[in-house]
């Protein structure tokens, strides 16, 4: 079980499908809300993906013991590996533990927590995926660290609404927003990176973003500056999502689900840290510290979550982060990073040919 939220379930695919593929003689049930249970996408074929309503048939601990029955009468639940371990879930583990199942809950480290970010030590919190791994270590399963991309050896899903990619073409997905308004840099500001990185006629920039409100505080954007394309004008899942990820060179993003999101389809994301850091356990799987954007701040991080006010008041960890700092880093991320794929490309046609030359000699 992980209810919520987005980000943190889409961190709970990276452990999950090794686990399952490591584990293929149990059979695995994925229990989490409706619209994170869309991005399992291509998953293994012994993993099925519940969703329950909170709000409506499963609310209230009554509505949570009737799904814990539910899903007990449905498969037959031998064990309950918990990745939330909050009040909710706890209703779901008693029920089942009264059954008969084996429970396992995910470590929350509270006590390093609170020690990280009241400044008693800089020892960070364990990273979340290797603490999902240890709950399903803790039921006997084999948690291997191996996963690489949801399309692993599968064709790359396409999508109507991503437009073809021209040979030399540089895409860069931003998102702008989080959960927490106190995560996200300042929009005028990320604004002058935009404009900076708009000025190269080969880059594309597509700006993620759902909803109402980011739809409108996107749009002037987009119409403003060439080449760039606001995501929240257009509705889409998680496949087209998927899509336009894959064939992306980067994502400059907050700590928020995208992060996430990227790292689902092996894409380097470049982070932009406020109150939160990389020490709270939260970093993107296969995401490097090195990529991160952050200010070296006495008060940082004074949240694990980004969800507390500023002590200042003015949220000094983002707004001091240049705009011209930001847009630097992207662009030398995403030179270094054609230049390296297109001398690999180069290396693997020569060695296709050399070797199809061979065969022919042979």
């Amino acid at each position: 079980m992980r209810l919520s939220v987005l980000g943190n379930v889409a961190m709970a695919i990276p452990v999950l499908y090794p686990v399952c593929k490591a584990n293929p003689d149990t059979r695995f049930i994925m229990l989490t809300k409706k619209w994170p249970a869309s991005m399992f996408h291509d998953r293994p074929a012994n993993l099925k993906v519940v969703d329950f309503d909170v709000n409506e048939k499963h609310n209230g601990l009554f509505g949570l013991v009737k799904l814990a029955k539910q899903l007990h009468k449905l498969y037959d639940i031998d064990a309950v590996a918990d990745l939330h371990n909050v009040k909710g879930t706890w209703v779901i583990d008693a029920w089942m533990r009264l059954h008969g199942a084996q429970i396992a809950r995910l470590d929350r480290e509270k006590p390093k927590r609170r020690a990280l970010v009241s400044h008693r030590t800089n020892e960070p919190v364990t990273p979340i995926h290797e603490r999902y791994r240890n709950v399903f270590r803790q039921l006997g399963f084999e948690a291997p660290d191996n996963f690489t991309t949801l399309y692993a050896g599968r064709e790359w899903p396409v999508s109507p609404i991503v437009p073809k990619k021209e040979p030399g073409q540089r895409w860069i997905a931003i998102s702008p927003f989080s959960s927490h308004r106190q995560k996200a840099y300042p929009l005028e500001l990320m604004e002058e990176v935009i404009a900076e990185l708009s000025k190269h006629e080969n880059y594309w920039i597509f700006l993620m973003g759902g909803g109402k409100a980011e739809k409108i505080a996107l749009r002037p954007i987009a119409r403003k500056y060439p080449r760039v394309v606001s995501m929240a004008e257009v509705k889409h899942k998680f496949i087209d999502e998927y899509a336009l990820l894959g064939n992306c060179d980067l994502m400059l993003t907050m700590e928020s689900a995208n992060m996430h999101l990227a790292s689902l389809v092996d894409l380097q994301a470049m982070t932009v840290w406020g109150p939160t850091s990389p020490a709270c356990g939260y970093l993107g799987y296969n995401q490097v510290v090195e990529d991160d954007i952050q200010l070296d701040m006495d008060c940082r991080p004074c949240s694990i979550t980004g969800d507390k006010p500023c002590k200042y008041g003015d949220f000094r960890c983002l707004k001091n982060i240049q705009p011209e700092y930001i847009a630097r880093h992207v662009i030398e991320a995403v030179e270094y990073n054609y230049e390296h794929r297109t001398k690999a490309t180069k290396l693997a046609i020569a060695r296709k040919a050399a070797q199809d030359a061979q065969l022919k000699k042979d």
